[in-house]
């Protein structure tokens, strides 16, 4: 490709996942390598670190002051920052499946206290009008744009980017970046890294130019849901996930059955806790336990469970299920725990630090089970076996004021349908069902296989390892194009 002379692009990586996205892939090597200089935007802990691993000529990293926005947003016109940014995350258009968003205003409105119980009534009548009113929907964006603390001026001033990426349009704090670029005049453009976020996040939070998703899917949520023109919405498949069709994180399997004591001899049911923030994972850890500890599957087998990022939360309700499973895997035989890996910073335990022990853990499952996590998608780039294991937990949380969501219920939501409906695995409601559906595959692994096959061209459209490329092409040619 031509080489693009003194240009310089600011990325904003303010999540694990985007730092993989970005730095992990061939998106920040197809900028640098045609001449521009990237500076990446992330959490100000993690500079030195990140600095050590990734240093390359061209490649710059600044701190995001993720901390500074957040005062901002609590200090200044708190109250309307809230509602508007509620009213922007929750009010797409009814023309794409809202289940996810109806789910969490019903959190809102459960945990809603003082001043905001009051107002919760008249908020979810501004959503019904913004479901079906275009107007609506761009008086709330607009309302929201007169919030620009002004963070990053000297940053502006020193590199003088020609265009600014975020993993976001705005829904998190890099809005405020966003709003500052754009009021400069500068190009935007967002990437989406989670494979729900356009169906959970809804409206941008700054004005943008541009933005690429995985699929053709994405893009009609984008479009249809959010007002995104179709001309500025590029499909560039998922980044991220260019290792997994590589190959690259992968150990090798005597290696990673050594690093957890594994049995060579048991088959491996993995399980990697999910939904947590609606429901305890527990119900469908503990079940899983029994079925291998007392051989009820039709092969001798073993479970791994990987905790989940909110498990190490200061939340009392997540760390109490993190300490019930490790009781349990210290009970019961043939059941062992892996932790994520934090990042460190405020990105916390999304990191990429642990991408082999992910990649291992999908590869060598013989089934895989989760509450229709975004590793259903990655196991089955993996071609595992997937159950989806949705055991309601009695009483949810069991805590009073806390929101609970039964597992039952969240199948139309709009990734967790698409699963469903794509037959890329099963999904079990009863202890029952869960030994039947893990006992189909471990007779027959190739059950279902051509379907994971559809799925994965479907959600992630480039299965040959490029999409890093194609989205860093996209990204130099809008650089000077609004």
């Amino acid at each position: 490709m031509e080489k693009t002379k003194n240009k310089t692009v600011f990325i904003s990586a303010d999540h694990g996942l985007a730092v993989v996205y970005f730095l992990q892939s061939d998106v920040v090597k197809t900028l640098l390598e045609a001449g521009v200089q990237v500076v990446v935007l992330t959490d100000d802990g993690l500079i030195e670190q990140l600095n050590k691993r990734f240093s390359q000529p061209g490649l710059i990293i600044e701190g995001l002051r993720l901390k500074q926005a957040r005062r901002y947003f609590n200090e200044v016109d708190p109250t309307r920052q809230y509602w508007l940014n509620f009213l922007r995350a929750e009010g797409a258009s009814n023309r794409i499946n809202t289940e996810a968003l109806r789910c969490h205003i019903a959190q809102v409105d459960f945990e809603a206290a003082g001043k905001r119980r009051w107002l919760m009534p008249v908020m979810k009548l501004m959503i019904n009008w913004m479901r079906r009113s275009k107007a609506a929907r761009q008086w709330v964006y607009r309302q929201q744009l007169k919030y620009i603390p002004n963070l990053y001026a000297d940053l502006f001033d020193k590199y003088q980017p020609d265009l600014v990426v975020s993993s976001t349009p705005g829904w998190r704090f890099d809005r405020y970046l966003l709003r500052e670029a754009a009021q400069r005049g500068i190009n935007t453009a967002a990437v989406i890294v989670g494979w729900d976020n356009p169906s959970s996040y809804s409206l941008p939070g700054a004005p943008m130019n541009w933005v690429s998703c995985w699929s053709e899917l994405q893009k009609q949520e984008l479009v249809d849901g959010d007002d995104w023109s179709p001309e500025r919405v590029h499909v560039g498949g998922i980044p991220s996930y260019d290792g997994y069709f590589r190959r690259e994180w992968l150990m090798s399997k005597e290696e990673y059955f050594k690093l957890h004591h594994l049995d060579p001899q048991r088959k491996l049911i993995g399980y990697a806790c999910s939904f947590i923030t609606f429901s305890p994972n527990y119900q469908n850890i503990e079940a899983l336990a029994h079925l291998v500890a007392n051989d009820q599957l039709a092969e001798p087998s073993q479970l791994l469970i990987r905790l989940h990022p909110n498990h190490f939360l200061s939340e009392p309700l997540f760390a109490g299920e993190r300490e019930k499973v490790f009781q349990l895997a210290r009970e019961l035989p043939h059941v062992h725990v892996v932790e994520p890996v934090p990042l460190g910073g405020e990105l916390g335990y999304y990191s990429g630090e642990d991408m082999p022990e992910k990649t291992s853990m999908m590869a060598y499952s013989d089934v895989f089970s989760t509450v229709y996590s975004t590793m259903v998608v990655e196991a089955a780039i993996h071609d595992r076996p997937i159950v989806s294991a949705c055991i309601d937990a009695v009483g949810g949380w069991n805590k009073p004021g806390r929101f609970s969501l039964a597992l039952s219920e969240i199948g139309e939501w709009p990734t967790h349908k698409r699963f469903r409906e794509a037959g890329a695995g099963r999904v079990a409601y009863t202890n029952e069902q869960l030994r039947e559906a893990i006992n189909l595959y471990l007779t027959d692994p190739n059950a279902d296989r051509e379907a994971r096959q559809a799925f994965i061209r479907n959600e992630c459209t480039y299965t040959d390892a490029s999409a890093g490329k194609h989205t860093g092409e996209f990204l130099l040619s809008i650089i000077d194009r609004k």
